[in-house]
């Protein structure tokens, strides 16, 4: 462990508490009254500059905290302005940017049509009911998209509507009865676009311990 501390404030105190001891033992402990007093001074002097070096610090960071309290007043109050300047474009035409020397607000781009169902699963209930599982790869941006579900009986056939989903799941509570199979179609909407409808099939029949499952058992397909 170093006799003399690491820090400068430590050093600062270090030192201090040897001035009077070794002032009144210059000579015994092998140094002189001269060194002890220049020693003393330069204490002194690192004590007044440690002083003005926390002020320093503390006026630093009230005038950062200034600064920046200032930089957002300035940027509320041209936001303001720009805001104003876009307005006044609005009704008066695009000249009113070359005026304000800002350029004007890119056109967006729309947001692509939802994605197509897919990953799709099948689960029947106890009750009878069939719950239905799939995932949806939709654009960034794509907000809204509901999924809307149709089912037929059997691979062929006309489909029916049978409800419409906020989230990629629905429960399929009128399940036709006796029939070995049944088709569903999803298509995901939202209110600007359509996606690519989906066709899953899922056959339905007894497990080795009796019991009604459930089964998709061809890979997803577009819709026709």
């Amino acid at each position: 462990m170093s006799l003399v501390p690491d820090t400068n404030e430590g050093k600062i105190l270090f030192f201090q508490s040897k001035n009077t001891p070794w002032a009144a033992n210059a000579v015994a402990i092998g140094t002189t009254a001269g060194a002890v007093t220049a020693l003393a001074t330069k204490v002194t002097s690192a004590q007044t500059k440690l002083a003005a070096a926390i002020a320093a610090r503390e006026g630093s960071k009230n005038a950062t905290a200034d600064f920046k309290a200032a930089v957002r007043d300035m940027a509320v109050a041209g936001s303001d302005i720009i805001k104003q300047i876009r307005a006044k474009a609005a009704t008066d035409g695009g000249g009113v940017y070359l005026l304000a020397q800002i350029p004007a607000p890119a056109t967006p781009t729309p947001v692509p049509a939802p994605g197509t169902p897919t990953v799709f699963s099948a689960t029947l209930n106890p009750d009878g009911s069939l719950k239905l599982k799939w995932k949806c790869a939709n654009p960034a941006g794509a907000g809204g998209t509901t999924y809307q579900i149709a089912r037929r009986s059997g691979a062929t056939g006309e489909f029916v509507a049978i409800g419409v989903a906020g989230t990629r799941s629905f429960t399929d509570t009128a399940v036709p009865a006796g029939v070995a199979s049944v088709t569903y179609g999803i298509v995901a909407v939202r209110s600007t676009a359509v996606g690519v409808a989906a066709q899953f099939l899922v056959n339905f029949g007894v497990s080795g311990g009796g019991e009604m499952v459930a089964s998709v058992v061809s890979a997803p397909k577009l819709a026709a």
